[in-house]
C-alpha cells in the first residue's frame, strides 16, 4: 500500500508512477485525493469542536462557582455532542474510504525500470546458455509427456476439467525430484529456511501481500469458512513478517517452500491452454527475503541469482529480461523474469519472476526495522525458484532425443535415480 502522506505530498510523481503503468488506476488517485482532503477537513473541524467543548466545560465549572446561569453554556454542549457524534461517525466513514481505496493502488515503478507500454517494451538484460542443436524437428512438452505416458491431461480433465494436469509414474517421481532438488539447492546452498505453512488463508492474509481486494477473481475461496487457497507461497512466507519489528542485524531473512499453488486464471481466458503452462493447480518453489528498503536494490539481484542458478544446474538456457512499467505486477517495484528456451515452441517461456517490493506490503502487514530509536517499514522481495512444471516442460524439452526419450539433467540424477526416461 502506498502511503497517503506521499501522496498527498507528491501528488504529481504517483500520477506519472501510474500513467507509466498504464493509467488503469488514475481513477482511483483520484478518488483517493479526494477522500483524503475530504477527511481532513473533518478531522480539522472535529479538532476545533473538541477543543470548544473543552473550554465551554472550563467556563461551565468557572460559571458554577461563580453561581452564575449556566442553562445556554449547557444548551450548547449539547448540540456540540451531537455534532461531535455526527463528526466521529463522518471521520470514521471517510477513514475507512480512504483506506480501502489506497488497497486498489498499484506499487510505483522504481526509476530504474524502463517505460513501457506493452511487454515489447521489456529489456532483455543477459542470454546465458546455448540453445539445444537439435538434428530433428523437436516436439513439445505435451507431444513428448503424453507419448511417454507421464502426463495425462485427458485424465485430469475428467477428474477436474480443463487447464489441470496429471503426472503419471515417471512423470510424477520426475515432478517430485525436480521440487526436491530446487528446496535442497536453496536451503543447503543459498541460505534459505525451509518452511510449511497452511495452503488455506483468511484475507487478511491475502490483503497484507496485495491479492485482495484487486484480484478477488483470481482467487478460490472457500464459502463457507471464508478462506483462500494460495495462489502462491509467496502469501504466506512474506505474512511471517506481519507485525514483526526486526533489527538490521537479524536481516536479510530468506525464506522458501515448496507447495501447489491455486489459480483461476480468470483474466487468461483461451491463453496457453495446452500443457504445463498455464494450469489452475501448480507446484512452486518460492523464495522470499525481508530486508532494509536501502537495500532493495542489492537484494532483487541477489534473489534473481538464485533463481537463476537452478537453470544453470540443470544446463537449460535460459535469459533474464526486465519487466517495463506497463508489465509489471501489482505488488511490484521493480521485476526481473526469468525465460527459457523451449525447442518444442521455438519460442522463450517464463519459468520465474523475482521482484522487490519495497514497503508496499510492509505497510500493509506493519513489518518494521528498528533502526535505534526509530523504526522503519521494512522491504520484502519474492521470486519463483522455480515453477516445478514448467521446468519439467522445459527440461523435456530442452533433453528430447530423436527416439522420444528423454535425458535427465546430471544435476536432477541423484533425485531421479535414472539418466533417462525411455519410450
Amino acid at each position: 500500500m502506498l502511503d497517503i502522506k506521499f501522496i498527498r505530498e507528491n501528488p504529481n510523481l504517483v500520477r506519472k508512477g501510474l500513467i507509466d503503468r498504464g493509467g488503469r488506476s488514475i481513477p482511483d488517485l483520484d478518488k483517493v485525493l479526494k477522500s483524503d482532503k475530504e477527511w481532513r477537513a473533518v478531522l480539522t473541524e472535529l479538532d476545533q469542536l473538541r477543543s470548544r467543548r473543552n473550554k465551554a466545560a472550563d467556563e461551565i465549572g468557572r460559571l458554577k462557582r461563580e453561581k452564575v446561569d449556566t442553562s445556554a453554556l449547557l444548551r450548547e454542549m449539547e448540540e456540540l455532542k451531537g455534532r461531535q457524534k455526527d463528526l466521529e461517525e463522518k471521520e470514521r466513514s471517510l477513514r475507512q474510504e480512504t483506506e480501502i481505496l489506497l488497497l486498489n493502488l498499484p506499487n510505483l515503478p522504481d526509476p530504474s525500470v524502463p517505460v513501457g507500454r506493452s511487454p515489447e517494451d521489456n529489456k532483455v538484460v543477459r542470454e546465458v546458455g546455448k540453445k539445444p542443436n537439435l538434428s530433428f524437428k523437436p516436439k513439445d512438452h505435451h507431444e513428448l509427456g503424453t507419448n511417454l505416458g507421464i502426463l495425462d491431461f485427458e485424465l485430469a480433465a475428467r477428474l477436474s476439467g480443463a487447464s489441470f494436469a496429471a503426472y503419471i509414474g515417471a512423470g510424477a517421481k520426475l515432478e517430485r525430484a525436480i521440487g526436491n532438488f530446487m528446496i535442497d539447492l536453496h536451503t543447503q546452498v543459498h541460505g534459505y529456511k525451509e518452511m510449511a505453512l497452511p495452503h488455506l488463508v483468511s484475507a487478511q492474509t491475502m490483503t497484507n501481500t496485495g491479492q485482495l481486494p484487486k484480484f478477488e477473481v483470481e482467487l478460490y475461496k472457500t464459502s463457507e469458512d471464508n478462506l483462500y487457497l494460495i495462489p502462491t507461497s509467496e502469501v504466506t512466507l512474506a505474512n511471517y513478517f506481519r507485525d514483526k519489528v526486526l533489527s538490521p542485524e537479524e536481516l536479510p531473512v530468506a525464506l522458501t517452500a515448496l507447495t501447489p499453488c491455486f489459480r483461476r486464471e480468470a483474466g487468461s481466458y483461451g491463453k496457453d491452454t495446452r500443457g504445463l503452462i498455464r494450469n489452475h493447480q501448480f507446484t512452486k518453489v518460492e523464495l522470499v527475503r525481508a530486508s532494509r528498503v536501502a537495500d532493495s536494490a542489492r537484494e532483487l539481484e541477489i534473489i534473481t541469482g538464485h533463481a537463476e542458478e537452478v537453470l544453470k544446474k540443470l544446463e537449460i538456457p535460459y535469459r533474464v529480461v526486465a519487466l517495463c512499467t506497463f508489465d509489471l505486477g501489482f505488488a511490484s517495484a521493480k521485476t526481473y523474469d526469468l525465460e527459457v528456451w523451449m525447442p518444442g515452441e521455438n519460442r522463450w517461456r517464463e519459468i520465474s519472476s523475482c521482484s522487490t517490493c519495497t514497503d508496499f506490503q510492509a505497510r500493509r502487514m506493519n513489518f518494521k526495522v528498528k533502526t535505534g530509536k526509530d523504526r522503519e517499514l521494512g522491504c520484502t522481495l519474492n521470486g519463483s525458484g522455480l515453477a516445478v512444471g514448467r521446468t519439467l516442460a522445459a527440461i523435456l524439452e530442452n533433453y528430447q532425443e530423436k527416439d522420444g526419450s528423454i535425458k535427465i539433467p546430471k544435476a536432477l540424477e541423484p533425485y531421479f535415480g535414472s539418466d533417462k526416461i525411455l519410450p
